[in-house]
């Protein structure tokens, strides 16, 4: 399933205005739709730019709500050390909060599996 500003976006993928930042936009558009396409988009920004503290937390979110909580902890642990080697406190405290979920999420009794 597409919808026109993924559609959009999808174009500018290997062209000029490819980056961290447009593939940041397909996560986010993607999010909702698919939280593994998304994750895959996220992952692409942070190889592109493994400063980008937004993307960090962009893939922490969409692994935990693809079932992946153990590789939504690793993304977010790297995401705060990211964000707080940039100074960027808040993305930090946000991550620490998603932390905090995804190790829960592993620590129950289903290990996090999806429902």
């Amino acid at each position: 399933m597409s919808t026109p500003m993924i559609a959009n976006l999808e174009k500018l993928l290997d062209g000029p205005r490819d980056g961290a930042l447009l593939r940041f936009s397909l996560g986010n558009a993607w999010v909702a739709v698919d939280a593994g396409k998304a994750a895959a988009y996220y992952r692409d920004a942070v190889t592109r730019d493994p400063t980008y503290s937004a993307a960090w937390k962009g893939l922490g979110k969409a692994l935990a709500a693809a079932g992946r909580p153990a590789e939504a902890v690793a993304a977010y642990r790297e995401g705060i050390a990211v964000a707080e080697q940039r100074g960027n406190v808040q993305a930090a405290k946000e991550m620490k909060v998603f932390l905090r979920r995804a190790e829960k999420s592993l620590a129950a009794p289903d290990g996090g599996a999806p429902a």
